[in-house]
């Protein structure tokens, strides 16, 4: 890792993992394939950032603690890349289970439970199929019917937020990085 971090992917320690590392991949990681629209791709650190900005909005009175779990939902990623579902199903379990495991190590580094309560998964869920459906089909080309099959309808109820969803635009990797971080922050000083 660029901290000078030596990971064991197949053993990972949550003693070598640090948010500089994770900022730094999932602003460099691109969503979609790099298939969307934009002068950047649009990385797997602003679509945390809109699912932890969706699970708070859907449950206002969330402690840090679950809010820091939904930015770092996909924290994985930042080694491994983005792959899409259908791909990640055709690997198979192994794959799936050694995701788990970094997850693990990194909700351990940052004082959360290597597992989270079924509750907090299904709502961080839940909104990361809400963000998808948003960058679906105004970054990916989806039309709003094909993203209703592969996502299901989004409910927010937040008007702010829905026009917010309405208008996303990638940003450059550093920016991504940086916004990603300050999040991490905020959130880190509230726990």
């Amino acid at each position: 890792m660029l901290s000078g971090r030596r990971l064991d992917l197949l053993n990972p320690s949550p003693a070598d993992i640090e948010i500089e590392d994770i900022a730094h991949g999932l602003a460099r990681v691109a969503r979609w394939n790099g298939q969307t629209v934009g002068a950047h791709a649009f990385s797997v650190a602003q679509h945390t950032l809109i699912v932890e900005d969706i699970a708070f909005a859907r449950a206002p009175k969330w402690p840090a603690q679950w809010r820091l779990a939904a930015l770092l939902h996909d924290a994985p990623e930042y080694v491994v890349g983005d792959l899409i579902s259908p791909f990640k199903t055709a690997i198979g379990l192994d794959y799936k289970s050694f995701e788990l495991r970094l997850l693990a190590a990194i909700h351990t580094r940052f004082g959360l439970p290597e597992t989270l309560p079924s509750d907090v998964q299904s709502r961080i869920k839940d909104a990361d199929r809400i963000a998808a459906y948003f960058e679906a089909t105004r970054l990916a080309g989806f039309t709003e019917d094909e993203a209703v099959v592969y996502f299901g309808h989004p409910e927010i109820g937040d008007p702010h937020l829905v026009a917010a969803l309405s208008n996303l635009e990638p940003v450059a990797a550093c920016a991504a990085e940086e916004i990603f971080l300050t999040r991490f922050r905020n959130l880190i000083e509230r726990l």
